[in-house]
């Protein structure tokens, strides 16, 4: 099992870190603890980190300010990712942003407050379907990639990727943006982009889950808490998210890992991923259970 995916033109490890967690409740506002957020980012560079995923709207700003003050200058290896598509309100909503216009603008701060010249790939974040969208916001999906194609052919990003997008919309967005990765909910409990992963497997596009233990709802199921996830865990010596986490690895070898946190012992639990070997007897007991 390799333990590296190629994100287009750029190559990184397949644990990464996602920066998500590091603001304040909510996604807002200052890190509880800013020394340690701070202490965070660079330990995980120390652990081998190269892939750090962001976006200007974690926070707003805050991830992006956190991960300047930590790591710059960058070192040649660290490949940033960020996402456009939506933006922050005073409640700590998420409207969209999904004008062309605007995903430009998102990409220029989000360069600004990182202090970089180029981010290593930009994942258009389309809206949840389930949620319509204003009439101001209805964009057709190529012109979306047609900018950002533009700002790839411009040097500012190194790829595009696409997020929370059907089957259709990944099939369009190889075809029109030949785009480097695409990252959608999956994990062991929640299988159903499993179309989507394959297709990815077969185009070379590095697949990034989110939500990768389950939902982070309230009442929805979570790996961590699944009876044969434990018991798997408790024979390898090893925590059920490390399990989780494990069994995404073994899956599929374009899966790439970007597992967050705001605390350095949690922080070194989820790299310790690297070191849990699933047998294949494990992954039968566990996609077997889980169906």
């Amino acid at each position: 099992m390799s333990d590296t995916v190629d994100l287009g033109p750029l190559t990184v490890h397949r644990v990464g870190f996602g920066a998500m967690q590091l603001p304040g409740p909510g996604v807002m506002g200052p890190p509880r603890d800013r020394e340690e957020a701070l202490a965070v980012l660079r330990r995980a560079v120390e652990l081998g980190v190269d892939h750090v995923d962001t976006a200007q709207f974690y926070g707003p700003a805050v991830a992006n300010e956190l991960i300047r003050e930590a790591l710059h200058p960058y070192a040649e290896e660290l490949v940033l990712v960020s996402k456009v598509g939506a933006t922050r309100d005073e409640d700590g909503g998420w409207p969209p942003a999904q004008r062309p216009e605007q995903l430009r603008a998102a990409v220029e701060d989000n360069l600004r407050t990182l202090g970089a010249e180029r981010l290593g790939a930009v994942n258009l974040r389309l809206p949840d379907a389930a949620h319509p969208l204003p009439p101001d916001q209805q964009v057709p999906l190529a012109e979306q990639l047609g900018e950002m194609v533009a700002l790839r052919e411009e040097g500012k990003i190194a790829g595009v990727g696409i997020s929370t997008a059907s089957l259709a919309q990944v099939e369009q967005a190889i075809a029109e943006a030949d785009v480097v990765c695409v990252q959608n909910a999956y994990s062991l409990l929640d299988r159903s982009d499993e179309d989507v992963l394959e297709l990815c497997g077969r185009a070379g596009v590095a697949y990034v889950p989110y939500f990768p233990l389950g939902s982070a709802f309230p009442g929805l199921p979570k790996v961590t808490e699944d009876p044969t996830v434990l018991t798997v865990a408790e024979r390898l010596g090893a925590t059920p998210a490390q399990v989780g986490l494990a069994w995404l690895l073994a899956h599929a070898d374009h899966v790439a890992l970007i597992p967050g946190t705001s605390r350095r012992a949690h922080l070194e639990q989820n790299f310790a991923v690297r070191d849990v070997v699933l047998s294949a007897d494990d992954v039968a007991e566990l996609e077997g259970a889980t169906r």
